[in-house]
């Protein structure tokens, strides 16, 4: 088995503060695609950010993730319950979960290992959801000085996995009969400078810059966006990739 990969706890924190939060009607699609809400299963949960959006939807939610430090950092409520597990291998009761979850964290799965463990826990007619989201989009020009940096200056620091997130996890294996995504889903958030810079610190890839070569490539980055950052706040969007599925036979 693949060993388990933990980028973000030393980062935690502004993993938290940070990062977007996922739109309303990418979870109305697909709590309209399970016929049950009993127990979902929030894999790869770090903050528990989408545990929290479940919570209000189902009548239990179990989160795991191999960040301790995530989950202490992990939105609480009374019917989230956190587990320090790796996704592929949980101590999650055989077909009991109506939909599992896994945002922008599956490309650090053992792939075969976790499609193995997720057929185990869902019901017969349950459903499971992967997402991520790409590139951060602003304007033309500020998105040409994000994609020089994505490419030229932190491409090399990206973990060997993030090639899933570039191809919007065409490439993923996902064992299970998909169902149609009638729609493009998107994150639209509203953003000034400050988290902006928060949201690129947050990245893995720059965590590894700073540790092999010692500075913070995004200082730079965020002087060469601030010329083209012409009001306090700016709308900042960042395209979905998802693939949903079901485990009927």
């Amino acid at each position: 088995m693949k060993d388990a990969l933990d980028k973000f706890s030393k980062q935690s924190t502004t993993y938290k503060k940070f990062r977007p939060t996922y739109p309303t009607d990418l979870f109305n699609f697909l709590y309209s695609k399970c016929p049950n809400k009993n127990i979902a299963w929030d894999c790869g949960t770090g903050n528990g950010q989408v545990a929290l959006i479940l919570s209000k939807s189902f009548e239990k939610v179990l989160a795991t993730d191999i960040s301790e430090k995530q989950i202490q950092n992990a939105e609480q409520k009374e019917n989230i319950f956190y587990f320090l597990e790796r996704a592929e291998k949980t101590s999650i009761l055989s077909n009991s979960i109506d939909l599992i979850t896994v945002a922008q964290a599956i490309h650090w799965f053992d792939l075969a290992a976790f499609n193995k463990e997720a057929k185990r826990v869902l019901k017969p007619n349950g459903v499971i959801a992967i997402w991520g989201y790409g590139l951060l989009r602003v304007n033309p020009k500020i998105n040409e000085i994000i994609d020089s940096f994505y490419i030229n200056e932190i491409g090399k620091y990206w973990n060997e996995e993030r090639k899933h997130v570039d191809n919007g996890y065409s490439s993923i294996l996902f064992d299970f009969n998909e169902i149609k995504i009638p729609e493009k889903f998107q994150i639209q958030t509203n953003w000034n400078l400050e988290q902006l810079e928060g949201y690129f610190n947050s990245w893995s890839s720059v965590q590894n810059y700073i540790e092999q070569r010692g500075i913070n490539p995004v200082d730079e980055l965020i002087k060469k966006i601030s010329f083209e950052w012409k009001s306090e706040i700016q709308q900042v969007n960042f395209p979905i990739f998802i693939r949903v599925g079901n485990n009927k036979n």
